[in-house]
């Protein structure tokens, strides 16, 4: 993030790079920035002569480069974004030559989404010392809820702990996907308001009570009641609660809680820092640990991971959710 930061100050304090070769896992941060520089570097006036946009389906390189070696009309810069630019992977050294010599007032800017160059071939290194190279990289689950936290506290809100858990078990690891969600959240409440559960439940239509988190922290509790209410819930709208994220999720928890038990110190910014989760959720593994032993997760470990082969076919025929949620809290409970 830091570094979408300094590429934006570098545009806005006049001082673009030639070439923006933009690549990663992560697509978001390459949209944004990509199209932060077709929306700011020139004016609404400028962009009909000078500005362009290429899709790697639909183009190759000796036409990204021709386009590129032309000169601006009546401004400063031309800009020219390749969109997909992942499809010109085969081909896309051939963009060296222009790479070591680039047009100085063109802005090139390549969405080379999934994929990233190879650090040992000369593309890279040209790029590297002509251009700016950028690497969107995937966030870990454990750092999308902090990512949450700060996007919506540039737009001078709060949220939750909780309400950011229900976001990331319902909306994935997206950044994309998640954005949109808190667009939609932005629209409808005042900034400086708290993102609560309540305000999740009401606009994004996540189940406050119903959910994934919920279902862990009654386990935890060993709370059987509540766990099979959300089960029932589960069976019944299979669609929204698919049984994989379930299943990956307790798996992670007693993952944790084991790793928990192994610790000589326990005090709560320590637990927190090992475990990667955030300090408002460390008491739920202190509950958890006093209702499962160390022997006992383990064991726990084990039957989950027999129980997510089984709802793939192995050793099971066609089980359905129903049966694999009964069989899960049997397993746990």
């Amino acid at each position: 993030m830091d570094k979408v930061k300094e590429i934006v100050s570098e545009i806005n304090n006049g001082n673009p790079k030639p070439i923006y070769f933009l690549m990663g896992e992560e697509p978001y941060y390459i949209d944004r920035i990509s199209q932060y520089i077709a929306e700011n570097v020139l004016t609404e006036d400028e962009k009909g002569f000078n500005q362009m946009v290429l899709y790697g389906k639909e183009t190759a390189v000796d036409e990204v480069v021709s386009n590129a070696k032309r000169f601006p009309m009546m401004a400063q810069y031309q800009v020219i974004v390749v969109k997909e630019a992942q499809h010109l992977s085969r081909t896309i050294e051939n963009l060296v030559p222009y790479a070591e010599n680039p047009q100085p007032t063109t802005i090139l800017v390549l969405c080379y989404k999934y994929k990233k160059l190879d650090k040992r071939k000369k593309l890279y290194k040209a790029i590297k010392k002509s251009g700016e190279l950028f690497e969107s990289k995937k966030l870990y689950d454990n750092q999308v809820a902090d990512w949450i936290r700060r996007t919506l506290a540039n737009k001078k809100y709060k949220i939750s702990p909780k309400s950011c858990v229900m976001l990331v078990e319902f909306l994935g690891t997206d950044l994309s996907k998640i954005n949109n969600e808190l667009d939609k959240l932005t629209l409808i409440v005042p900034p400086t308001t708290e993102i609560t559960p309540e305000l999740v439940e009401e606009h994004i239509g996540i189940s406050k009570d119903f959910n994934n988190f919920e279902l862990k922290k009654a386990i935890g509790e060993r709370n059987v009641k509540k766990a099979s209410r959300i089960m029932d819930y589960f069976a019944q709208n299979p669609k929204d609660n698919p049984f994989v994220v379930t299943i990956t999720l307790l798996n992670t928890f007693f993952t944790q809680l084991l790793q928990y038990h192994g610790l000589k110190d326990h005090s709560p910014g320590n637990v927190a820092k090992v475990l990667g989760v955030n300090p408002y959720f460390v008491n739920e593994y202190v509950v958890a640990a006093k209702n499962y032993p160390m022997k006992r997760v383990s064991g726990i470990i084990s039957s989950l991971r027999t129980l997510d082969l089984k709802s793939k076919g192995v050793g099971a025929n066609n089980m359905a959710q129903t049966d694999l949620l009964k069989e899960l809290l049997f397993e746990i409970i």
